[in-house]
């Protein structure tokens, strides 16, 4: 399992524009990417957390084409199931609605 520091968390710049040779004069896309990136962190901490790897499941940051931060989770889908079953229970246990 990756432990807290290592280079997961510096992972994932996905930024418009990187692949396509794009980008949108006057937009701010680093600060949307920063606030995303810190979100993504803390949910990648979480999914450790729970036992979850991040090799088969992450959130990655990205930003949108108006450069507003975007976190996307990317993984296989037998662990993407695996964390829809956590949430399920958790909101079975309190009470909430799935």
């Amino acid at each position: 399992m990756a432990g807290f520091g290592e280079d997961w968390l510096n992972d994932g710049l996905d930024v418009p524009g990187a692949d396509s040779g794009y980008w949108v004069a006057g937009v701010d896309y680093i600060t949307g990417w920063r606030e995303a990136r810190e979100a993504a962190d803390r949910l990648n901490r979480a999914l450790l957390g729970v036992g979850l790897e991040l090799s088969e499941l992450r959130a990655v940051a990205s930003t949108s084409e108006d450069g507003r931060g975007v976190v996307r989770l990317t993984g296989w889908p037998e662990t993407v199931d695996r964390l829809a079953d956590l949430l399920e229970a958790r909101a079975h246990d309190s009470g909430g609605a799935v």
